[in-house]
């Protein structure tokens, strides 16, 4: 029981999978397995992980919360089956920290301006036309996620009005999804699909969140440059009016 409650809290926590928006990648039913060592080194989620996140904002209002048993409590508690109770959500991650992540009706989804191919998308299902978005930049410490069933997934798509813009900040992240545990003839592992691993998507997002330092910085600089500029050109007014006999005004 120790050992599984370790488990649970610093290793592997299982999930079981409550609704339909990660279909066909997910079904209703399937239990993960999720990996939680890997945000407690500070890893931050990658573009392609199926992620479990705490409700960011509201996300689960009015979704009816299962009252398991004693029992099912316990066991829950210490990790030897899904938590019935926690208002968690699972979706893949799409763009991370410094992305510009985009899609039009019509068109595939873009990160960084780079076409992803989707084959895990929902059969019948197009990348994003009940709800077009962007271009949209993603904070830093924040992911933009969505279901690979688009017509059934409330994801980030329509929470853009809420506190965190549809963003779901990584400190809500409680890990990646790397397994399909059960049932046994649906066990599977959940790779990062490999349209993430295109050459040129990572340097547009570095530019993008190192861009604004050198603004900053020019910003910082530029403030004593203006201060000197304008004590110099009150000295030599004062030594002006000086020179001509009056006295100077306050400036």
């Amino acid at each position: 029981m120790v050992l599984a409650l370790l488990i649970k809290t610093f290793l592997v926590q299982a999930f079981s999978i409550p609704s339909d928006s990660m279909q066909n990648t997910l079904q209703r039913g399937d239990r993960v397995l999720v990996d939680k060592l890997t945000p407690w080194f500070g890893s931050e989620p990658e573009r392609g992980e199926v992620v479990v996140f705490h409700d960011p904002g509201g996300w689960l209002e009015g979704e009816p919360t299962p009252e398991p048993n004693v029992m099912q409590k316990f066991l829950s508690f210490i990790g030897l089956m899904p938590s019935a109770e926690e208002k968690d959500l699972i979706k893949r991650t799409i763009a991370i920290g410094g992305d510009t992540v985009e899609c039009k009706k019509g068109g595939p989804v873009k990160v960084n301006g780079l076409a992803l191919d989707e084959p895990y998308i929902f059969p019948g299902d197009t990348p994003c036309d009940d709800q077009p978005f962007g271009p949209l930049t993603v904070p830093k410490d924040k992911i933009w996620v969505m279901g690979d069933h688009r017509s059934n997934s409330r994801d980030s798509r329509y929470h853009t009005e809420d506190v965190n813009g549809g963003f779901v900040p990584v400190d809500k992240v409680v890990g990646r999804a790397v397994v399909i545990a059960w049932p046994v003839n649906r066990w599977a592992t959940l790779p990062i699909p490999s349209t993430y691993d295109q050459k040129g998507i990572n340097e547009h997002a570095a530019a993008l969140l190192t861009s604004s330092a050198p603004v900053t910085m020019g910003a910082l600089g530029a403030v004593p440059l203006v201060l000197w500029r304008r004590r110099r050109l009150i000295a030599r007014e004062t030594a002006r009016q000086t020179t001509a006999g009056r006295t100077p005004e306050a400036a």
